[in-house]
């Protein structure tokens, strides 16, 4: 039989009204009494029951991270899974349950949400950029349900976001390049309407305005995120009468499209064409030569999403709308410095 609160409170000789009081951190009990109480509790083994305590509280104790999933989303998307271990450190250390929610599509993602404010089965929702929709942003705000978006909104929003500045990894790689000595420099990228790859190719073409550099309107290319993709774009730069000497490759899919393409063309990285990415995960260092990145930190993005989300459950009136995590360079062996005298 389990251990309950009245076996406690008689072991330790006080009332179970003590003993609620000091699980519930209750000022006026003496430390004597306290420390008794404790050392009860885990001699009986004794463990609160936290669905009655959360039932009292009005609160459930739960915690949803929801993502649109779908076949090779690890593979493709392995990001997520590095928010979501971020948010689970600091979730679990707040005593949260952290349920993992995949849907199929954004519709199911709304219908999902409006489960859970219905039935009042989570106390706050984490919501990947994968899930995100007009509609259902502005239920969980009209509701003013605790929620953080992982990623900017591609619209006006009042909802609570949090978001890496992806210009300024754009702007980062430029500078890194040039600082390098390149000079004739391409972009291939995701699709012009992807927010993400057109913050990057802003930022690089910014820092190309800013410092007075030359931008090839036919070195910029769009396609998707795939290996294929990258391929295709990189062999349309290689039949230009004029080649690129580095290029800016908008993720790690289309880094490897775009070195199979190279290779092909038998021409050496970084001797004859440096290459640099976004985003540092197992591909870019598997990859030959292993590719250099602007990494951005999302295991840090997840902890800051849960460290806000916490907060908005506390205050659901809290707007937090910002940027976080600074990207970092890690420079590897898919680039060179050409001004160094070999």
């Amino acid at each position: 039989m389990a251990v309950t609160i009245k076996d406690v409170a008689r072991e330790a000789g006080v009332s179970t009204a003590t003993v609620s009081k000091i699980l519930n951190n209750k000022p006026y009990i003496s430390e004597s009494t306290t420390q008794r109480v404790m050392e009860v509790m885990k001699r009986l083994n004794y463990h609160p029951n936290a669905q009655a305590s959360n039932f009292k509280c009005k609160r459930t104790g739960n915690i949803i991270f929801l993502a649109v999933t779908e076949i090779h989303t690890a593979f493709y998307n392995p990001h997520m899974f590095e928010i979501l271990c971020g948010a689970q450190n600091v979730i679990r250390d707040k005593n949260y349950n952290l349920s993992f929610l995949g849907v199929s599509d954004k519709q199911d993602a709304f219908d999902s949400a409006n489960k859970i404010v219905g039935c009042n089965t989570a106390d706050g929702i984490l919501i990947h950029g994968s899930a995100t929709s007009r509609a259902l942003v502005d239920f969980l705000s009209k509701n003013n349900f605790p929620h953080i978006i992982i990623g900017r909104p591609p619209f006006a929003s009042p909802s609570s976001w949090i978001d890496t500045n992806n210009r300024v990894s754009g702007q980062m790689a430029m500078e890194y390049l040039e600082k390098c000595g390149y000079s004739q420099i391409a972009f291939i990228g995701g699709p012009k309407s992807d927010e993400i790859s057109r913050h990057r190719l802003q930022g690089f073409v910014s820092y190309m305005n800013i410092n007075g550099l030359t931008i090839q309107d036919d070195f910029i290319k769009y396609g998707t995120y795939t290996k294929e993709s990258g391929f295709l774009m990189m062999e349309e730069l290689l039949s230009q009468p004029t080649l690129p000497d580095a290029v800016i490759c908008e993720n790690n899919q289309i880094a490897m499209g775009a070195v199979g393409a190279i290779e092909k063309h038998q021409l050496s990285i970084p001797k004859d064409m440096g290459l640099i990415t976004f985003d540092d995960y197992p591909l870019s260092q598997l990859i030959d030569p292993p590719l250099t990145v602007i990494d951005i930190d999302v295991h840090e993005m997840g902890k800051q999403a849960a460290s806000i989300l916490l907060r908005k459950i506390k205050n659901p009136g809290l707007q937090v709308q910002s940027f976080v995590t600074l990207p970092n360079l890690i420079v590897r062996s898919s680039t060179k410095n050409k001004n160094q005298v070999p």
